[in-house]
């Protein structure tokens, strides 16, 4: 059984200048006024969402939404057959581990009606995943990102106040490490961290978590499948699948959740490697009908269908 993975974060101080470059523009911020972004996106069924870019008005080019990736990055394909001008190099944090990257210089990245100029972005080598680039959260500041599953739209709006209510249940969530992490979950009552991470295509457990399941459930490792995945560098990792038989995210209790285990990096980049993490992946998300990631209030919208 093979699968892929995308979650990755860059250093806040890049390493070994190899040239001058302008600064990065900021990520966008909320802006009252701006209207909302709605993109249609092709989507692969338990792959990847994948939306249209639009590089120096070229495109559009087929980047994928990671709510996992902190930084957003173009493959080496796209970056040689545009001739984007390099950058610095750069340490870029895959979800096996620390890499030294080069970087590219974007004069004009646009998704929709959103732009950014002067853009710096890592380049990765992304051969076995037909994608051109990675849209990562440094999107996101401050606003709402929208899965509609259903309808197979992105929406980026800014931030706003939801509640709860029929077929729609909102979850808490808090900053950290520039992810969302739900706060309000739990598995048979002992509390777990949960992070949306649109990137991958299961959903990834540490191994603080496969051990809390063990003690659950001291049976649960007699189910386990053998699971080969590729992270978006192309890095071979391997994973053990077994079912957790429930998880309460707030409102919402999911029943026979499958997770891979294995105990990367990036869990502990994030903080998160002695607490009990899922990392909910696209096999998940996609049972709903609309997944909203408020970034701005630091709260998460599951929409499901009606029965």
């Amino acid at each position: 059984m093979a699968g892929r993975a995308v979650a990755f974060a860059q250093d806040p101080i890049p390493a070994i200048p190899l040239a001058p470059v302008p600064p990065a523009a900021p990520a966008l911020a909320a802006d009252p006024d701006e209207p909302p972004t709605q993109i249609a996106v092709t989507r692969e069924l338990f792959e990847q969402v994948t939306a249209p870019v639009m590089i120096n008005g070229k495109g559009p080019f087929r980047f994928m939404v990671d709510t996992g990736a902190n930084v957003s990055c173009v493959s080496e394909s796209l970056a040689a057959s545009q001739a984007l001008p390099r950058g610095r190099e750069l340490m870029v944090n895959t979800i096996v581990g620390r890499r030294a990257r080069p970087s590219v210089m974007i004069d004009r990245l646009d998704i929709g009606t959103r732009s950014r100029k002067n853009v710096e972005a890592p380049v990765l080598p992304m051969g076995g995943f037909d994608i051109d680039g990675v849209l990562g959260i440094d999107w996101l500041k401050g606003q709402r990102l929208v899965f509609s599953f259903a309808g197979n739209t992105l929406e980026i709006t800014k931030s706003r106040h939801e509640n709860s209510g029929h077929n729609r249940v909102v979850v808490p969530a808090r900053r950290k490490s520039g992810q969302l992490t739900i706060v309000d979950a739990d598995i048979s009552g002992r509390k777990i961290s949960a992070m949306i991470d649109s990137g991958s295509q299961y959903s990834l457990g540490n191994t603080a978590l496969r051990k809390l399941i063990e003690r659950i459930d001291p049976t649960a490792r007699q189910n386990v499948v053998n699971v080969r995945m590729i992270s978006i560098a192309g890095e071979s990792f391997h994973g053990e699948q077994l079912a957790l038989p429930f998880i309460r995210l707030g409102g919402l209790t999911l029943g026979n959740v499958p997770v891979v285990f294995t105990d990367m990096p990036i869990f502990k980049l994030w903080d998160l490697h002695d607490t009990p993490t899922i990392m909910l992946g696209i096999d998940l998300l996609t049972q709903f009908t609309t997944v909203a990631v408020d970034f701005g209030r630091s709260a998460v919208r599951f929409d499901i269908a009606s029965g």
